[in-house]
């Protein structure tokens, strides 16, 4: 599948884009995702034409029951500079490699131990398992907690699905479109999101994919909203 967004901060409704892909790869039982944002415009000249690009290849794993990162890779491009991290799983050899290319090109690696019976699941991959059940089924007013490799913050993340009350409470209060099934809490870690408390809120479609979304307080330029445009579905 393939969903672009169109992003806008204050009153500008389209100052970025978004676009998130899920496609099978040549080897059978594995796949590639990506999420990447883009500046346009006149904030795209102010931020030097900002590219974030994350990339996700996943195995399935459990006989097919979930998904599993075998590497995780961010990438940030302003104007002509890159920063790029690399993070490889070895679960056989229960080793988590780290690459990071800084601004000169100086490339850092550094090797951590996976602990036993652990999986750390990027966000991407995170937001599929999400969708087809594996920590759960999803319910309204419930909690799923997601263990993800540790950083500078937690070592785990949090989505909460609204109750019904809630629910209905969102919908009087903003303008409502089709489509729109469950409202949903996401606490990321703030370095992905720049952002003051890594909150992004919005709503699912009944399928699961994310229809409208905010990232809340985002550095220099507050409340970012994402808003789906494009769906092209296999």
């Amino acid at each position: 599948e393939e969903l672009h967004y169109e992003i806008g901060v204050w009153l500008f409704k389209r100052v970025a884009l978004g676009k998130i892909s899920f496609k099978e790869m040549g080897e059978k039982g594995r796949y590639l995702a990506t999420l990447q944002g883009e500046t346009l415009g006149v904030l795209g000249w102010v931020a030097r034409y900002r590219v974030d690009t994350y990339r996700s290849i996943m195995e399935e794993v459990e006989g097919g029951r979930r998904l599993r990162s075998i590497s995780f890779e961010e990438d940030v491009k302003i104007g002509n500079n890159l920063r790029r991290r690399t993070h490889f799983f070895d679960y056989q050899k229960r080793k988590w490699i780290k690459v990071r290319q800084r601004k000169d090109g100086v490339r850092v690696r550094q090797e951590v131990e996976i602990p036993p019976g652990m999986v750390y699941d990027d966000f991407i991959t995170a937001s599929y398992n999400f969708r087809y059940g594996v920590y759960g089924e999803i319910e309204r007013g419930k909690k799923y907690t997601v263990a993800t490799f540790p950083k500078k913050g937690p070592s785990s993340y949090e989505v909460r699905v609204a109750s019904k009350e809630e629910e209905e409470k969102r919908k009087k209060s903003e303008q409502f479109k089709d489509g729109k099934e469950y409202f949903v809490k996401l606490f990321l870690d703030p370095e992905v999101t720049h952002s003051k408390e890594g909150l992004i809120e919005g709503w699912l479609s009944k399928e699961l994919y994310p229809i409208e979304g905010m990232i809340k307080n985002v550095m220099l330029v507050g409340d970012v909203k994402g808003t789906l445009i494009k769906n092209s579905r296999g």
